[in-house]
């Protein structure tokens, strides 16, 4: 089995792989997808698995920012991971997410995610269950008490405006010092503000996506700095009450919005689990943001069978981390285990699920620096 970079010759048994995985596409998805996908052939962002010239799986890294207690970085989003039915089960699915773990970090990556169809074959690559999208479901008439205390200037987005929304969400995830939210690449941006089913609009320091689906109102993103731009987006969706039933909602765990709604007893919310892997150490905790607060330093011992392995020390202090590396025992994580701790999950929990062992002095320390809520209000 070979292991080599996709090109636009090879997109027409893509989509059949994908067929064969997900389920066929239409035309205008197809025409969608071609578009999105050609950039990342030419970045080194497509891989694909070939038994002589047949394609055989395939997976995509996506180029992606993410905040991590505000402070943005590249991430590489693993998505479109596809093996044909009759290559399952070989081990093709491990090879070539092995290829996918390396390539994001020679292209500068120093952490990754995915949401997974299945846990077992990420989890044997390092990845570990971090956060989660949470989608609740409100009746529609719950947000018509939603109403703006002061005018907000708001305007419908479109192609061209992907430079702004990113900006806007820049400022919003670093003043709430958000953890695990992603921005799309400019390019992917402009491709799904064209989409003439969603509404779209931007404020000075928001913005919202939101559609139709059925007899309900789908609210993708909602994100505001303000309390005057929250309500006026919240208001926008809450003004279809007399007509929708229902509006589903991707939210953050502790969303401003669920405080503004005048009853909340029983919730509908649907998780939808996402993993995590840190691919350099180093550089992932130089990258991270922390509580500016904490000041405290631990010993990591990392075992990583497929990026090498090793033994850091850790310095927190003032928002910023630094990893040196060290020749002295401290704790020891799997790189499930350190991937786990960097998205907040307690030491307690990583050390009964025995993802985490050795030295418990510094588990204080580590819950203190990495604590953070991850999640996402995007699907990809």
């Amino acid at each position: 089995m070979e292991i080599r970079d996709l090109t636009p010759e090879d997109l027409d048994d893509v989509l059949d792989l994908r067929k064969r995985s997900f389920g066929p596409l239409s035309a205008d998805d197809r025409e969608r997808w071609r578009k999105a996908v050609l950039p990342a052939l030419g970045e080194g962002r497509y891989l694909g698995a070939f038994d002589g010239a047949r394609l055989a799986a395939a997976a995509r890294l996506r180029r992606f920012t993410q905040w991590w207690h505000g402070k943005p970085q590249p991430m590489a989003g693993v998505a479109g991971v596809t093996v044909n039915p009759e290559d399952r089960g070989l081990g093709v699915g491990t090879a070539i997410m092995r290829a996918v773990v390396n390539r994001a970090a020679e292209l500068g990556d120093a952490v990754s995610a995915l949401f997974p169809a299945t846990t077992a074959i990420y989890r044997g690559v390092g990845y570990e269950h971090a956060g989660a999208q949470y989608n609740v479901r409100l009746p529609a008439e719950s947000l018509r008490g939603i109403r703006p205390q002061a005018q907000v200037k708001l305007r419908r987005m479109g192609p061209g405006d992907a430079a702004e929304l990113m900006a806007v969400l820049h400022r919003v995830h670093g003043a709430a010092r958000s953890s695990g939210p992603i921005s799309w690449d400019e390019d992917t941006w402009n491709l799904w503000l064209a989409n003439e089913d969603d509404f779209l609009y931007l404020a000075d320091d928001g913005y919202a996506v939101y559609r139709w689906k059925g007899d309900a109102m789908e609210v993708e993103n909602i994100v505001a700095a303000s309390p005057e731009t929250l309500r006026a987006l919240w208001s926008l969706v809450g003004s279809a009450s007399t007509i929708a039933r229902e509006v589903v909602a991707s939210v953050a765990p502790d969303d401003p919005v669920l405080w503004l709604l005048r009853e909340r007893t029983k919730e509908q919310v649907q998780q939808v689990r996402w993993m995590f892997r840190v691919l350099d150490v180093a550089t992932a905790v130089a990258r991270r943001g922390f509580p500016s607060h904490v000041t405290c330093e631990a010993v990591v011992t990392v075992d990583d069978p497929i990026r090498g392995g090793g033994t850091w020390r850790l310095d927190i202090s003032g928002g910023s981390g630094a990893a040196t590396p060290v020749e002295q025992p401290g704790v020891t994580l799997s790189v499930n285990g350190f991937s786990a701790l960097y998205a907040g999950i307690p030491a307690r929990t990583l050390r009964l699920a025995g993802l985490m062992t050795g030295h418990d002095g510094y588990d204080q320390a580590l819950d203190a620096a990495f604590a953070a809520k991850p999640y996402m209000l995007d699907y990809f």
